[in-house]
């Protein structure tokens, strides 16, 4: 009882089962509470409780696909760590469900789990082209690089069928207005005609993101995201269309994937990158719990020693720090190791700096009409 004479609400917070089954298909296997809601019940949910104690594998959850009445499409950020100011994400949620991904808490915002609810109930946004044709008709719109998956891949499975990521391609194409791109997955390469056409006036660049090239690693950490051999692939052909193409080396997990960095970099200049960056392993919020589990399942035998390294890149404490400048890199001894050996081989493999898009093409094509 409370001072006052009434009794407090405490959270309701079921116990997560001891199981540490994984789910085919999928990155993560429960739900941990949202941390906004007071209460969080898994007891009735098939994907965390088996009801059945003679199955051995938990039923595989269905993605299920919500409408998002979004009445804006361009974001903000003023982070001076991901070097853009502007981005246009066409789904929130990602069913390409990469255990690691820092973009699982957004979703808790929806009233949903960072865990098997961020990759299987996707919020898509059909009227994400008629949005951003009328954003960028606007006279406060300021020529800039528009970045798209600026937090949720772009090119997830569902784009092949809905188009909306093409949608918008082809409205920037329309204004000759810059994009960037960065995606796991080969669908990328569908839209080479509209990507071409932005290159023309210096408008398009796309990094594939390559977290490794064992395609049994890229299946448990990655599961629905194209294979390795597919995004080299997808580099190659980028390149034969003259598409500035990179890679991005991300994230970079101590004791996983690290001693990978010579190979990934070499192969992928090998195929036509021409740049690159990488990014250390974030774990904000619910994604460090999740991480812990997924290791449980996958990699018992190294759990301490991954996390005893992520915690020397995070200050020795904790297994994150957001801190800007310093959350993309991490610091210390582990860090610094990590940074020189991705410069070595960089340089090796003779890769050199992102070129520099332009906006000196853009249009309005409302405001040529009028001079007509």
């Amino acid at each position: 009882m409370s001072a006052s004479g009434k009794k407090k609400f405490r959270p309701v917070i079921s116990e997560t089962p001891q199981s540490r089954e994984p789910i085919v298909g999928r990155g993560a296997s429960w739900s941990p509470a949202n941390r906004f809601e007071k209460m969080h019940v898994d007891l009735t949910d098939v994907d965390v409780i088996d009801p059945d104690p003679g199955e051995e594998k938990k039923p595989r959850r269905a993605t299920q696909y919500f409408r998002d009445a979004t009445k804006t499409i361009i974001a903000h950020n003023q982070s001076p760590d991901v070097g853009f100011e502007t981005s246009i994400n066409p789904y929130r949620g990602c069913e390409h469900g990469c255990i690691y991904c820092f973009a699982r808490p957004t979703h808790e915002y929806l009233g949903f789990s960072a865990g098997l609810d961020f990759e299987s109930r996707i919020m898509v946004k059909p009227d994400a082209p008629r949005l951003l044709e009328a954003e960028l008709s606007s006279p406060k719109w300021k020529p800039q690089l528009l970045m798209m998956s600026g937090v949720t891949d772009c090119y997830q499975p569902v784009e092949r069928k809905l188009k909306i990521t093409r949608g918008c391609l082809e409205v920037l194409a329309k204004f000759r207005n810059p994009v960037g791109i960065l995606t796991k997955n080969r669908l990328v390469t569908r839209d080479i005609d509209i990507l071409s056409e932005l290159t023309r006036h210096e408008g398009a660049v796309v990094n594939l993101s390559v977290t490794t090239l064992d395609p049994r690693l890229q299946r448990i950490l990655e599961p629905r995201t194209s294979p390795p051999a597919a995004r080299l692939d997808a580099v190659a052909q980028l390149r034969a269309a003259n598409i500035p193409v990179g890679v991005m080396v991300a994230p970079v997990i101590p004791g996983i994937n690290d001693h990978e960095i010579p190979a990934i970099v070499a192969a992928c200049a090998k195929a036509g990158a021409q740049f690159a960056g990488h990014v250390l392993l974030r774990l904000p919020w619910a994604v460090a719990p999740l991480f812990e589990r997924w290791l449980d399942e996958h990699f018992p035998e190294r759990k301490a020693k991954v996390l005893e390294r992520l915690r020397h890149t995070r200050g020795g404490q904790r297994l994150y720090d957001s801190r800007w400048r310093k959350r993309q890199t991490g610091e210390g001894i582990f860090a610094e190791q990590i940074t020189a050996m991705f410069n070595v081989s960089c340089r090796r493999a003779g890769l050199g700096e992102r070129p520099k898009l332009s906006t000196a093409a853009f249009r309005r094509p409302s405001e040529q009409l009028k001079l007509l």
